[in-house]
């Protein structure tokens, strides 16, 4: 004869208590006195009992379940913002599943259909190519957004980056050991939202009397291919840049090896500054000099926002998170 699954009715009767309270502290929801949650936590080893989530969800309505949404897995500052977010939506019993866009609009898309179709309790995105009708059916589905990055999309969380004074201060930097020339990896041409960081490196320059022609500024993906790339493309010039700063830190990456490649040494020949401060930014040789923005602390950011959006906050908030200047051995 099959067992009968155990419930969480069995549960209370072995505890002796009540099935609310079994189910207050399985979801946390509640404070239980610490003697009745012993009591109801060796009811459900000693019973072997498995909170069945899916029935749980069809009842309550809630799924338990978040998406991050990033543009791409590999690039590790995207893997320490995921910890932040699952460490903070951990505490309130939110699961974390990770979508990756290989920053596609089509995949944007999809994904955000996605977490529509499954009912999921909220999205943290760094979009690339969205713009705010896209979000209307999340909106419509009353599934809260938080956007990590600088954004024109309307009524929603953001966790931006505060740069201008750390990115002025790695120009000042560059001006004092006396560039006068800049060249930049930026993003892709084209995104809804431009690129902020080749907007700041321009005021910064005008700023400390460096030059950021249209010539040496070479848009791409955020990729260690796209950096090495825009490297070539920048010293085929007839005026090459004597420093180059960077989008994030693998475009950097990519410059040092194509810097090496070609015989070029640096800081000497060209010094060069990333940005993010990923941990391989100071195990490369030479270590490179970067704009440090704290990944966990905005994964973190993002999960304390969305956590207020699901407990009933309406009004969108903007939380810029300092970065600043870390001087290594690049510059």
């Amino acid at each position: 004869m099959e067992q009968q699954p155990v419930t969480m009715s069995d549960v209370a009767r072995a505890a002796g208590v009540s099935v609310t309270t079994v189910s207050y502290v399985l979801s946390g929801k509640r404070p239980v006195a610490p003697a009745t949650t012993e009591a109801v936590q060796a009811a459900v080893a000693r019973l072997g009992f498995r909170l069945n989530t899916v029935a749980q969800s069809l009842r309550t309505g809630r799924s338990s379940t978040a998406a991050l949404i990033i543009p791409d897995i590999a690039n590790p500052f995207y893997a320490e913002l995921a910890r932040g977010l699952q460490d903070a939506l951990r505490r309130e019993r939110l699961h974390v599943v990770i979508c990756n866009t290989n920053a596609d609009r089509a995949e944007e898309l999809s994904y955000l259909d996605d977490v529509v179709r499954r009912r999921l309790d909220g999205v943290v995105i760094t979009p690339q190519w969205l713009v705010t009708d896209d979000l209307d059916p999340l909106r419509a589905a009353g599934i809260p957004v938080v956007v990590s990055a600088d954004t024109e999309l309307s009524d929603l969380d953001v966790v931006r980056a505060d740069s201008r004074e750390a990115i002025d201060q790695a120009v000042a930097h560059l001006a004092e050991r006396g560039h006068r020339r800049l060249g930049m990896v930026a993003g892709p041409t084209g995104t809804p939202n431009g690129d902020p960081r080749l907007a700041l490196y321009r005021a910064a320059a005008r700023r400390h009397g460096l030059a950021l022609p249209a010539d040496l500024v070479v848009r791409g993906k955020h990729t260690r291919e796209a950096g090495a790339a825009a490297l070539r493309r920048m010293m085929s010039r007839a005026q090459p840049p004597t420093a180059v700063v960077c989008v994030n830190d693998r475009s950097a990456i990519g410059v040092l090896e194509a810097a090496e490649d070609t015989g070029l040494r640096i800081p000497s020949d060209l010094a060069l500054i990333g940005h993010d401060d990923i941990e391989v930014a100071s195990l490369t040789r030479p270590r490179l000099s970067t704009i440090r923005y704290p990944a966990y602390e905005v994964g973190s950011t993002c999960g304390r926002l969305l956590l207020e959006r699901l407990d009933g906050r309406v009004d969108p908030v903007e939380v810029a998170l300092r970065t600043r200047f870390v001087p290594r051995e690049s510059t």
